[in-house]
């Protein structure tokens, strides 16, 4: 798998807009501060593969990006305050219309800002994850900002959560130093070979 030659294919406001599932597909989510894009950006290794927005919310859109016989998958984030009724109302519908469908999700990453517990959207999504048997994996965010004793209390804090439980892998992230990238990478690397043959 060459992610090296990704390239953005196409960002959609609606369900019905969403083309066909013709790849097995890779989904990053998670809420609109947790730095989706930033990590999307230091996974490709790219600077602006992913827009990233010093106002949160800002991706409204479904993005698909393809590498190879890969396609990955940029979910709009949850949980921004500051959106409209008709807004919140569109994204639902969005979310749902994207999930509704038969779609070829190898594996989704589900982000968690590793500073905080999850929020109440955190948890509703992973329990639609757990429920509905999408293969997931938890990257928990911003680890470069805790301090060893606080980073070492959020760690164990989340490796015991319930909620986690039917998670493939659960590990620290860092846009800023790469930390965790490799794993990512690994991970994405073995539900991308579990497709094939």
């Amino acid at each position: 798998m060459n992610i090296h030659n990704v390239e953005f294919e196409a960002a959609f406001g609606t369900a019905g807009q969403l083309p066909p599932s013709d790849l097995p597909e890779i989904v990053f989510s998670g809420k609109s501060n947790v730095g989706k894009s930033s990590l999307i950006n230091k996974f490709f290794n790219r600077k602006n593969m992913a827009r990233v927005s010093a106002v949160p919310g800002k991706t409204t859109t479904v993005n698909f990006f393809k590498a190879g016989e890969l396609r990955f998958v940029d979910l709009p984030g949850y949980g921004y305050a500051k959106r409209s009724a008709a807004e919140i109302r569109r994204w639902s519908e969005l979310m749902e219309g994207y999930f509704s469908q038969d779609r070829r999700i190898v594996l989704l990453i589900q982000l968690l800002d590793m500073r905080h517990p999850p929020t109440a959207d955190d948890k509703t999504m992973l329990r639609f994850l757990t429920e509905s048997g999408v293969p997931f994996a938890v990257a928990l965010t911003k680890c470069d900002k805790l301090k060893k004793t606080e980073r070492e209390k959020q760690a164990a804090y989340f490796s015991g959560l319930p909620a986690l439980a039917a998670a493939k892998a659960v590990f620290a992230v860092s846009s800023e130093t790469g930390e965790g990238i490799a794993e990512l990478k690994a991970l994405v690397e073995q539900a991308a070979e579990t497709t094939q043959g």
